[in-house]
């Protein structure tokens, strides 16, 4: 079982940037693929950003492509997303999963372990 935690969640202004942190522990040895998700109120669930760790290749959602970044720090076992420029419309709850393998970018969403899910405010 992995446990995830996430950090850094806050309430900003349109143009600012914050920075989330997921702390994985537990059996991480299995864990090859992570990814932010978010999800507004009102709306479904959508994938942010992944990161696939055979390979380090990253994906992003075309809405927040050139304004966020995923990155991890394998040797804290944590993964972040540096968001900046941000909009209202990212508002939402930020959710950090963890998965085995990849699946179009992210971890698989019904088989990914899951975090708690930290708020993320931008207002105008």
């Amino acid at each position: 079982q992995v446990q995830l935690a996430e950090s850094g969640g806050d309430s900003v202004q349109a143009g600012g940037s914050l920075r989330l942190s997921c702390r994985a522990s537990g059996y991480t040895n299995g864990i090859h693929c992570m990814g932010w998700f978010r999800q507004a109120p009102g709306k479904e669930r959508e994938g942010v950003s992944g990161i696939n760790f055979y390979d380090g290749s990253t994906y992003y959602a075309d809405s927040v492509k050139g304004r966020f970044t995923i990155s991890q720090d394998n040797a804290k076992n944590t993964l972040y997303l540096q968001m900046n420029s941000l909009k209202p419309e990212d508002t939402a709850m930020y959710y950090c999963a963890a998965d085995t393998v990849c699946w179009r970018g992210y971890p698989r969403p019904t088989l990914a372990s899951w975090g708690q899910g930290i708020q993320v405010t931008v207002s105008s």
